[in-house]
């Protein structure tokens, strides 16, 4: 979906017709290319359900069997068709300074044989129900935004009863992932690949995950990953609770700056950004690192996350989480030398919510 566009029917069927040419060779016979778009085409109807009765009935046919078939039993490589859609998103949206989105959603069930399903939590209804889970990564850029991998998510319940996996299809070398494994797999997958990207955004799933957070940094990505109030953190004054250290943040610590528009308008918040770089206790910390704090303007709600930018090309009042040095009292980082008292500054490339917008902010020395 590009951003800021019209629909133009012309123009969106001569789109599908290109990216169902380019996936066409992956389907041996001509039934299973014209049910691979009768498919497409009823996900992107808008029907109040989308499976294969519904979709079959919008596409004419008298029963869901051609589309089951598609789905269970005709030939066709889904890794390879991952991989052409994937080239023609970024041909489409490419842009280096992209972020790449992770999530998780849920498809409510109410058997127990299809595969990954059990009783777990699932932001689609909110609350731990029957459940298939599947993790997802989206590709998103100035130009627009659309989903570039998936991965379905398998509980231990599953890969710990090999009978059960046989039974239902599943490969035997299929091993237990978390759902933060499977995004770095996907991530590392899309890297790979040669997708243009600076960032990877995600919730809280993926910002408590350690390796996750590593895997990133080595490959030179930066991350916001949002982490819990209690989630800890490694400081100059040892490790504390996320909401311990923001306490320690003065009134004039916090500025004021638009998530970008919203449904009613533009979304104001009030921000800061806590230094945490503390290289012995925490090895991710390379270049610069903190911890970014989301302030609601009407409720004082706070969230949390983690965000180290290797390469800093932005200035930004922040405010350092060491002890205060001896004699003096704690302030934030010096004002450069011969700077006006306020400037005009770019935010960091891609960072979600504050993409491509220029502040106003009180100009500081870079991070060392």
């Amino acid at each position: 979906m590009a951003a800021g566009q019209s629909v133009d029917p012309d123009r969106w069927r001569a789109g599908l017709d290109e990216v169902m040419g380019r996936l066409g060779p992956r389907f041996a016979r001509v039934e299973p290319r014209r049910r691979a778009r009768a498919f497409l085409l009823g996900l992107l109807a808008g029907l109040p359900r989308t499976n294969c009765w519904t979709i079959a009935e919008h596409a004419g046919d008298a029963s869901p069997d051609g589309l089951q078939h598609l789905l269970s039993g005709a030939v066709w490589d889904a890794e390879l068709v991952r991989e052409d859609l994937r080239g023609y998103v970024v041909e489409q949206l490419g842009d280096a300074d992209a972020v790449l989105v992770v999530d998780e959603t849920g498809d409510l069930k109410k058997g127990a044989a299809t595969v990954g399903v059990q009783r777990q939590y699932t932001g689609t209804a909110g609350r731990v129900e029957n459940a298939q889970v599947g993790v997802y990564l989206a590709y998103a850029s100035r130009a627009g935004y659309a989903f570039i991998d998936r991965a379905l998510y398998l509980p231990r319940s599953w890969t710990g009863d090999p009978a059960r996996c046989r039974a239902a299809g599943v490969p035997d070398d299929v091993r237990f992932a978390t759902k933060p494994a499977l995004a770095k797999q996907m991530i590392v997958r899309a890297v790979q690949a040669g997708t243009p990207a600076r960032w990877v955004a995600g919730d809280e799933v993926y910002g408590t995950d350690p390796g996750l957070r590593a895997g990133l940094v080595g490959r030179r990505l930066g991350y916001v990953l949002a982490v819990a109030k209690d989630h800890r953190i490694s400081t100059g004054i040892g490790t504390r609770r996320a909401d311990e250290v923001t306490g320690r943040v003065p009134k004039r610590g916090w500025q004021r700056l638009s998530a970008g528009a919203g449904a009613k308008g533009e979304r104001w918040y009030d921000w800061t950004l806590i230094d945490t770089v503390d290289a012995a206790a925490d090895p991710e910390s390379t270049g610069c690192h903190w911890l970014l704090v989301r302030r609601n303007r009407r409720s004082g709600e706070l969230a949390f996350y983690r965000a180290p930018t290797l390469r800093p090309r932005f200035r930004w009042r922040r405010w350092c989480a060491s002890p205060a040095p001896a004699g003096g009292s704690r302030s934030p980082s010096n004002p450069a030398r011969n700077s006006p008292p306020w400037t005009s500054i770019r935010s960091a490339a891609g960072t979600p919510g504050i993409a491509g917008r220029s502040w106003r902010c009180s100009p500081t020395r870079f991070c060392r």
